[in-house]
C-alpha cells in the first residue's frame, strides 16, 4: 500500500467514523483507479449478503476518495467535496468480501471540472463506481455519483 492510501484511509477513519465500524480499507491507488475493500463479516444482512446501505455507503466513499487523490494530485486544495445526488442498482448480490472500484472518467469531463473550479470556485463532476464479490470479474452494484467541489 502506498502513502497516498495510507493518508486517504486515515482521512476516511477519521472525519468518517463510520467507515472503520465498516472495517473499510484502501487497498489501492494506481493509474487513476481507486480500489476499496469492505469484508462481509461488518457488513452482512439477515440474508448473509452484504447489506445495501454499506455497499450504497462504500460506492460513495470510492467516488470520494477518487475525486480526493486526484484533486491532491493536481495541486488543488481548499476545497470541500461533497455527493449531491447517486444513482445505485444492485444487479448481483454481494455474498463475500466487497471490492470498490472507481476510474476515472474521460478527459472532457475532467477538463470541464477543472475549468469550472478556476472560474467559479465550484465544479461538478459525476464519476462511477463498481463493486465486485473480491474474486469475481462481474459487478455486483453500479453506482454514478455526482460529485461537487466548493470552497
Amino acid at each position: 500500500m502506498n502513502q497516498d492510501c495510507v493518508e486517504l484511509a486515515a482521512i476516511l477513519h477519521s472525519d468518517i467514523p463510520l467507515t472503520r465500524d465498516m472495517g473499510l480499507e484502501v487497498i489501492s491507488w494506481q493509474g487513476a483507479t481507486l480500489r476499496l475493500h469492505m469484508p462481509l463479516a461488518p457488513n452482512v444482512n439477515h440474508k448473509s449478503t452484504m447489506f445495501g446501505g454499506s455497499l450504497y455507503c462504500g460506492a460513495v466513499l470510492a467516488g470520494w476518495g477518487w475525486l480526493h487523490l486526484r484533486l491532491r494530485e493536481a495541486g488543488i486544495e481548499g476545497g470541500h467535496i461533497v455527493i449531491q445526488e447517486g444513482q445505485i442498482s444492485y444487479p448481483l448480490p454481494v455474498t463475500g468480501d466487497a471490492v470498490a472500484v472507481c476510474e476515472a472518467p474521460d478527459d472532457k469531463a475532467w477538463k470541464r471540472f477543472l475549468a469550472s473550479w478556476a472560474r467559479y470556485g465550484r465544479g461538478r463532476l459525476t464519476l462511477d463506481t463498481r463493486v465486485f464479490n473480491q474474486h469475481s470479474s462481474d459487478a455486483a452494484v453500479r453506482f454514478s455519483g455526482q460529485y461537487v467541489l466548493h470552497r
